[in-house]
């Protein structure tokens, strides 16, 4: 066993843990009695696709195994996590440090010495414990990793792509079961960026890639700005534009900085005092976090850097990057170190996911323990709802096979998540109301605020089919023409699998009486141009032989837009910084006001407000109320095509679920009048939503 001289002196002068937490370590730790940590093999670690042991020498670095702390810590920091956001509490925005978070919630000194012994006892080196008191970082080979946790790990070749995993769940000896929860993951099964590039079948196309007659109406910044009302904040006396502000994006790799600084020009934003600084965040003298370089995630870096940006252009830019490990992923590594330290950040923004299921027990657990300690330091979080209409373990796939999902990054009830959105003009033959055909200063081409509907660029899509002529989805999807459309992208939304309705998620016309935390919270536009409508931003060397970004020529622009929920999360972190900046503090956790101003503008379930629903739904377009904080969308749906029998969509846009009462299907999601699963609260007014934030009391109301 490790003794407290020798955990002390790894750690620095602060030994991580509680002093006051009582062992739960009762038993000696007798290996021979062994329990499974269930929930930690990925479903993709299976027979078919495995090529074998890997070799016992192979080293794992910085694995991190997840603690976990006692029922009664549990219960008593969710209730401080509601206290802290409570404007009539005590605790109100008495946000915790790192160290005090451990020395509040952490397991007992004792028990952590004694997991930290036992690890070593078996050659595995521990790196580190963090601040947290949850989370050990620590390196071995796979033979040790055998040896103390009994599992093998081997290569797995899945669609033709190289992998290892471990082939079975840990075990580890009953005595520490108390303590600990598992892994974040022993596999390099990654999450991926929700980044979505113009698909093949777009109805827009510049003029030199597909001749004349189609045209391209891009979402600059500028646009942004006109379309969401940013304008008023950007312009007033006192401007609101995210001055002493700081967004962290995290990622799995850098990105150009000439490309930023092509991106603000080309916008009208360089005049403005924002900043971009890359780092790559350790924590004391450890060293788990590496330059990634750039690399095939970079276009996901950039988007995220420039748009969180360009909805607060005052603000500083911090893209956290680090290398991934053979099993612990980037942001998990960048943002554990940077909620650790000493000036943990105010507003994260993350980009990645995966569903739930591919996350396991402690893939889960530890992004819900970091997005939980990122709330209780004062930290907003924002993470793309996902790009996979409710079939979130089905990406890159023509359709969906695993049943309802939602992403695990997402889920957790410590952020917000943020989904996406289209616009209606296409499809009602309305564009030249609201688009010029011609850019004016700045990039800026859109009129007013454009009716949105949500994000589906499926067959499925009851807005498609209906366009094309079709009378349902399953006719369209299995028409000649449809068969284009058999894709799963789509704004994500649904109820998660693993966690519990939070004490905020209540009180709004809408709101499912699930007892499931459901998603996404709230939309912005994320649409990847399939009704001739995309976001630019700038990635000038692997898209285009490193040639500079260049708006002005078709190919150019139509090379530099794309889609995903990964442009909506960033562009909401930035959001997140005007609102900081006018209340001049931290906010933690924002869907706390987030529910309670949407209640006030759409009413409850039991109580709605059919006069602001009216004049707030976003399908009025140039005309919804100038008052509304949220643009309530009610057309359109996020369902997919499918194959497949239980808890699956089909053919049609039809999940195989039964209505107990009716016994008829239905369709998985509808977009509906004020909170739904496919845009959440809908979109916002900043404006009205940044100036009416401080006007709503935080307390969390009983449902």
């Amino acid at each position: 066993m490790v003794g407290s001289g020798l955990l002390a002196r790894a750690q620095g002068d602060v030994r991580p843990g509680s002093a006051s937490a009582l062992p739960r370590i009762l038993q000696p730790v007798d290996e021979t009695r062994l329990i499974p940590l269930t929930g930690n093999t990925h479903p993709l670690a299976r027979a078919e696709f495995d090529q074998g042991v890997l070799s016992d020498g192979v080293v794992l670095d910085h694995m991190l195994l997840q603690l976990r702390r006692s029922p009664e810590q549990e219960q008593a920091l969710e209730e401080l996590i509601d206290q802290l956001h409570d404007p009539h509490s005590a605790q109100y925005r008495h946000w915790l440090t790192a160290q005090e978070f451990g020395e509040k919630f952490g397991p007992s000194v004792q028990d952590i010495d004694t997991v930290a012994g036992w690890l070593q006892s078996h050659g595995l080196q521990l790196n580190r414990v963090y601040p947290n008191g949850v989370v050990m970082d620590m390196t071995g080979t796979v033979g040790q990793l055998r040896s103390a946790f009994h599992t093998e790990i081997h290569a797995y070749k899945v669609g033709g792509v190289e992998h290892i995993a471990n082939a079975s769940d840990p075990q580890i000896p009953q005595a520490l079961a108390p303590v600990v929860a598992g892994f974040a993951s022993l596999h390099d099964f990654r999450p991926q960026p929700h980044l979505k590039r113009h698909p093949n079948f777009s109805f827009p196309c510049p003029p030199s890639i597909c001749g004349a007659g189609t045209e391209l109406y891009e979402v600059s910044p500028q646009d942004f700005a006109t379309l969401y009302n940013l304008g008023p904040l950007w312009k007033a006396k006192s401007p609101i534009r995210g001055a002493g502000q700081t967004i962290v994006v995290l990622e799995d790799s850098d990105m150009q900085a000439a490309d930023w600084t092509t991106f603000r020009s080309s916008f009208g934003l360089s005049s403005f005092a924002g900043t971009l600084v890359q780092i790559h965040p350790n924590l004391g003298s450890s060293s788990n976090c590496v330059d990634p370089g750039n690399n095939a995630d970079e276009g996901e870096a950039a988007l995220d850097a420039e748009w969180s940006g360009a909805v607060a252009p005052d603000a500083s830019i911090v893209l956290a990057s680090c290398v991934s490990t053979k099993t612990t992923f980037a942001d998990l590594i960048a943002g554990e170190n940077l909620l650790n330290s000493s000036n943990p950040p105010p507003i994260m923004s993350d980009s990645y996911g995966g569903c739930e299921s591919s996350y396991g027990q402690g893939g889960n657990a530890a992004y819900a323990g970091m997005w939980q300690q990122a709330v209780a330091e004062g930290a907003s979080v924002f993470v793309a709802a996902g790009d996979e209409g409710a079939a979130e373990c089905d990406a890159l796939r023509p359709y969906a096979t695993h049943g309802i999902a939602v992403d695990g990054t997402a889920s957790t009830p410590y952020n917000v998540a943020v989904g996406g959105t289209d616009f209606q003009d296409f499809v009602n033959g309305t564009t030249s109301a609201y688009w010029t055909k011609t850019n004016g200063a700045n990039g800026a081409s859109v009129l007013s605020y454009v009716p949105e509907m949500s994000w589906n660029d499926s067959c499925a899509s009851s807005v498609l089919y209906t366009y094309e002529g079709f009378a349902s989805g399953n006719a369209f999807c299995n028409s000649s023409t449809g068969s284009s459309y058999l894709t799963v992208d789509a704004g994500s939304g649904g109820p998660s699998k693993v966690y519990v309705k939070p004490s905020w998620q209540f009180g709004v016309v809408g709101i499912e009486n699930d007892g499931k935390r459901d998603l996404p919270d709230v939309s912005l536009f994320a649409a990847d141009g399939l009704f001739t409508h995309a976001l630019l931003y700038c990635m000038s060397d692997t898209a285009e032989g490193g040639r500079p970004c260049n708006y002005g020529n078709a190919t150019d622009a139509f090379i530099n837009s794309a889609g995903g929920t990964s442009f909506s999360a960033p562009a909401f972190a930035g959001i997140q910084a005007l609102v900081n900046q006018k209340t001049g503090s931290r906010q933690g956790n924002p869907n706390y006001v987030l529910y309670q101003l949407a209640a006030a503008e759409y009413g409850s379930p039991g109580s709605p407000k059919p006069g602001n629903l009216m004049l707030c739904n976003a399908t009025n377009g140039k005309s919804v109320g100038s008052e509304c904080t949220f643009y309530d969308v009610t057309r359109g749906d996020i369902d997919v095509p499918c194959k497949g029998l239980k808890n699956c969509y089909v053919p049609g846009g039809l999940y195989g679920v039964l209505s107990k009462s009716s016994q008829s299907l239905k369709v998985a999601y509808p977009a509906a009048s004020g909170w739904d699963f496919a845009t959440g609260l809908g979109t916002v007014n900043i404006s009205n939503l940044v100036n009416g934030w401080a006007s709503i009391s935080s307390t969390p109301a009983q449902p």
